[in-house]
C-alpha cells in the first residue's frame, strides 16, 4: 500500500471531495491524483510541488499523515515534599570507566515518589540511576535496563551457602579497576566475594579473594530496574 494515496484518500473521503475536484481545487487541473494512482515500473516520483498544495487543500500536514497534535503540553508541577528527583548519570555498568558516585554528567532524572523509596529502604541522597550494558544479566537485566542504585549500602552481607538450595545473592554495581560492572555478589567464608552473571552459560561465575576482594570497589546495592519493551 502507498502510504501517501492512503492518507489522501482519508483526506478526501473527510472532506467529501473528488480525486478531480481535490486535483482541480489544487493544480487547477482534473488529473493530479488520477496520474499518482497510475501503476509504474520502480519508484513512484511525485511533484512535489504539487503534494504540497494538495496537502493544503486536504488538511494534511505535509509529511502526509493526519494532522499532528500541536496543542501545548501543560508543566507538571510535583510537590518536593511527595516526590525526590534522581539524577541519571552518563555511566554505564558493565562496560566504561567512572562510578556513580555523583561526579559524573548527568543525563536527565526520574521522579519516584518519597513513599516508594522509603519501603525499599533508599534514601534520596543516596539514590543513582544508571544504565546497564551487556549480555551478561539477561534475562533479568537487557542490555539498556536503567538500574536504581543505592550507595548507601556497600557492604555485601556474608551468608553460609547450602549448596542443596538456589542461589541467593542480591545484585550490585562494582567498579574493577577502570570498568564498572554489575553481579550478583556473594559473600563466602573468609572473605571471597563470587561474582556471578544470571546468564551463567555465556559468564561463569568469578571468584575474588585476597587482595583482589579487597580491590573491588562496591558502588552500591541494586534495587530496582526499569526496562523498556518492544
Amino acid at each position: 500500500m502507498d502510504p501517501i494515496l492512503d492518507a489522501i484518500d482519508q483526506a478526501l473521503k473527510r472532506k467529501e471531495l473528488s480525486d478531480a475536484a481535490a486535483s482541480r481545487m489544487a493544480v487547477g487541473h482534473s488529473s493530479l491524483i488520477k496520474n499518482l494512482r497510475q501503476p509504474r515500473d520502480g519508484e513512484k516520483r511525485y511533484n512535489l510541488p504539487a503534494l504540497i498544495k494538495l496537502a493544503d487543500v486536504l488538511g494534511l500536514e505535509f509529511y502526509y499523515g493526519p494532522p499532528r497534535d500541536t496543542a501545548t503540553v501543560e508543566p507538571v508541577i510535583l510537590d518536593a515534599e511527595e516526590y525526590a528527583k534522581v539524577p541519571l548519570h552518563e555511566v554505564e555498568l558493565a562496560a566504561g570507566a567512572g562510578a556513580v558516585s555523583g561526579d559524573e554528567e548527568i543525563s536527565g532524572e526520574l521522579v519516584f515518589k518519597r513513599s516508594w523509596l522509603r519501603r525499599v529502604g533508599v534514601s534520596p541522597a543516596n539514590a543513582r540511576l544508571a544504565r546497564v550494558r551487556g549480555e551478561s544479566m539477561e534475562p533479568t537485566l537487557k542490555d539498556g535496563d536503567v538500574v536504581l542504585i543505592d550507595i548507601g549500602r556497600k557492604t555485601v552481607p556474608a551468608r553460609p551457602r547450602d549448596p542443596e538450595k538456589p542461589l541467593h545473592a542480591d545484585l550490585y554495581a562494582l567498579r574493577e579497576g577502570d570498568q564498572l560492572r554489575i553481579k550478583r555478589v556473594e559473600h563466602s567464608k573468609l572473605g571471597r566475594l563470587i561474582l556471578h552473571s544470571d546468564n551463567s552459560m555465556m559468564f561463569p561465575a568469578e571468584v575474588r579473594e585476597g587482595h583482589d576482594a579487597r580491590e573491588l570497589d562496591v558502588i552500591g546495592k541494586v534495587v530496582w530496574s526499569g526496562h523498556r519493551w518492544g
